[in-house]
């Protein structure tokens, strides 16, 4: 791993699966478990534990997920990421972070930054290690 290396992880959400919190009343709060294939940069797949709230219009998330994969240059492993985001039309409120001491095998090292991006081709992962 380079001091400040660059992963573009693409992906998919392929699961979707409303969670109980308990001990919370109301419709306030909604949590799901969400599972992902990843399918360029990282080949892989994960499982987050997702929780929001707001509404259609405007909400905020936040999520623990656990990635494991392959990078394309042969390395394998997993490793946690905290990441949220406001939601909201021009929305700049993104933010994710590789929990240090998480990783395993050729990523135990693994810690930094992790924001979702979007474009014409769907969500990606940029993950900066540092």
């Amino acid at each position: 791993m380079s001091e400040h290396e660059t992963i573009t992880a693409r992906f998919e959400v392929t699961g979707w699966d409303p969670a109980e919190l308990s001990g919370i009343d109301g419709d306030w709060v909604g949590a799901i478990t969400m599972r992902k294939t990843y399918t360029e940069g990282l080949v892989g797949e994960s499982v987050a534990h997702f929780v929001s709230s707001g509404t259609e219009e405007s909400r905020g998330y936040l999520a623990a997920e656990r990635v494991t994969g392959t990078l394309d240059d042969g390395r394998t492993g997993s490793f946690t990421v905290h990441h949220g985001a406001l939601q909201h039309p021009s929305d700049d409120s993104a933010f994710g972070y590789i929990i240090p001491g998480t990783g395993t095998g050729d990523f135990a090292a693994f810690s930094g930054q992790a924001r979702i991006l979007h474009d014409g081709r769907g969500p990606y992962f940029v993950f900066t290690l540092g």
